[in-house]
Formats: structure tokens, C-alpha cells, sequence
């Protein structure tokens, strides 16, 4: 295991033992950034290959995610998604919501599954704690209704208290908006301080063509990503 990864998976059980939100959610955008800044290292050595056999190409790769009829599962999936699309990931979702399939660099693919482990763990364990809370019961949601109206069934919202099931669904979304806002977030401010952090030639050396910039290597590889995908 490389250091970086050996930094991004501390970080990440660091979030899973801590109960404080803000805690977690830093210790997860550092763990972010660390695996931007590593995917931008791997793109730029793959831009100054020779010999395109000898680079790295995007594979697919299947996740199961749970059992058949599980509630969570939209959830679960929903979070996997959130997490792909802040690391260069395309996903294909299965039908019955049990399996994804991911399409990307082999190891922007382990670096999702890793996030994405973690973070359903967190996921699952912040709710539990939220709903043995109690303050859900106080709460209520809106849901959209037809109603029939003579000839027509027309819509409308419906306001309804939570019950267990509906209230731990509300903070899946939730959380996985959350995360996903603090994942995209983490991402491109490494690959500014990757920009910012290249070395301008010294003065009085002849100046070498500079290397492509951090932005360009990533966004070569994603196009590469989708044309595999699209294939």
C-alpha cells in the first residue's frame, strides 16, 4: 500500500470512530484531496508515457451493493454515485438497485470503493444515532398526492409526520447531498493546488516546454473514461 493510500484509508477510520459530524466531514475532504492530488500524479505520468502499451487504460468493474428488496439500497447506490462523480468514475446502476457497475482507472475505481465503504458505514451509523434521538418525531415531510377533482386527478402536497422509515430516508438524502457537495468541493481545490504548485522554469535556464497543467492531464483521462465507457 502506497503512502497516499495508507493516509487516505487513516483518515477514513478516523471518521468512522469519531460521532461529530464536523469532524468526520474534514477528516473525509483531506482523505478527498489526498486521492485528487494522487489521481492527478497518476494522470500526469500516464500524459509523459512513450509507449501507450505501457499505459494504464479504464476498465469496468461490478459492486454489489446489497441484497434484492433492501430498502437502503436506492440509498446506498445514490451515495456510490456521489462519490464516483467527484473522482472521474461513470457508473451504470442495476435495475433492481443491488449492483453497480463502474467504469474508470483501476485505481480511481479502489479509491471509490474505499470511500464509498467508509462513508456507507458512516452513513448508516449517523442515522441510527438521529433516529434514537428522537427529534425526528417533531418533524414532518411533504408528499406529493393526487387528488380526484370532478373529471381530473389533479396533484398536490400532502403534509405527513415522519415515521421511522421516512425520517431515516430524509437523512440519507441529506447526507448524501452533503457529501457529495464536500467530495466535489475537496476535489477541485486539490487540482488548484496542484495548478498553483507547479514550478515556474528558473531564471537564466533555457526554458523547456512546460508539462500539461493538472486540469488538462484530468481532463484528458476523463475523456478517455467516457469514450470507454460509450464503447
Amino acid at each position: 500500500m502506497s503512502p497516499d493510500v495508507s493516509r487516505i484509508a487513516a483518515l477514513l477510520a478516523k471518521a468512522e470512530r469519531t460521532d461529530n459530524q464536523h469532524e468526520a466531514e474534514a477528516y473525509l475532504a483531506k482523505a478527498q484531496h489526498l486521492a485528487t492530488l494522487r489521481s492527478v500524479d497518476l494522470a500526469m505520468v500516464r500524459a509523459r508515457s512513450a509507449r501507450q502499451q505501457r499505459r494504464v487504460a479504464p476498465v469496468s468493474r461490478t459492486v454489489q451493493v446489497g441484497e434484492s428488496g433492501k430498502r437502503a439500497n436506492t440509498h446506498l447506490v445514490s451515495l456510490f454515485v456521489a462519490v464516483a462523480r467527484a473522482n472521474d468514475v461513470v457508473v451504470d446502476v442495476a435495475r433492481n438497485s443491488t449492483y453497480v457497475i463502474a467504469y474508470g482507472m483501476p485505481s480511481d475505481l479502489d479509491l471509490v470503493e474505499q470511500l464509498w465503504g467508509s462513508l456507507a458505514h458512516q452513513m448508516v451509523q449517523a442515522s441510527g444515532r438521529y433516529l434514537d434521538a428522537g427529534s425526528w418525531r417533531q418533524e414532518s415531510y411533504r408528499r406529493l398526492v393526487r387528488e380526484r377533482v370532478g373529471r381530473w386527478s389533479l396533484p398536490r402536497l400532502e403534509e405527513r409526520p415522519h415515521t421511522k422509515q421516512t425520517a431515516r430516508a430524509a437523512f440519507y438524502r441529506g447526507f448524501i447531498d452533503r457529501i457529495g457537495s464536500r467530495l466535489q468541493q475537496a476535489h477541485d481545490e486539490a487540482v488548484e493546488e496542484a495548478e498553483t504548485s507547479r514550478e515556474p522554469p528558473a531564471r537564466g535556464r533555457a526554458e523547456s516546454a512546460p508539462g500539461p497543467s493538472a486540469a488538462v492531464v484530468l481532463r484528458a483521462k476523463t475523456e478517455e473514461v467516457q469514450a470507454f465507457y460509450r464503447g
